[in-house]
């Protein structure tokens, strides 16, 4: 079962975005950096995409938290720019 818990008061839609997907492990920050990473974790954003649709913040509709949620995760790569690449 899905439990939501009392999330602290963000700013913006697009910090509460980045709060739950962060809380369901669907990114992660460069801990060197602070870039945000997407994990590719189907089952993480799934979950965040329930927490949208289910639990979104206040005076926002599901369709909007989750097509913020959507417009995050496009905006973040999987790896960070200031990493070196790894060589093969």
């Amino acid at each position: 079962m899905l439990m939501t818990k009392e999330r602290p008061r963000v700013r913006t839609l697009r910090g509460w975005a980045i709060d739950v997907l962060q809380e369901t492990g669907a990114i992660r920050e460069c801990e060197a950096h602070g870039w945000m990473q997407d994990r590719a974790d189907p089952h993480a954003r799934e979950r965040a995409f329930d927490i949208a649709r289910r639990d979104p913040p206040p005076g926002i509709s599901p369709g909007e938290a989750a097509a913020e949620m959507d417009d995050v995760l496009n905006s973040i790569g999987d790896t960070c720019p200031e990493c070196a690449p790894e060589r093969a």
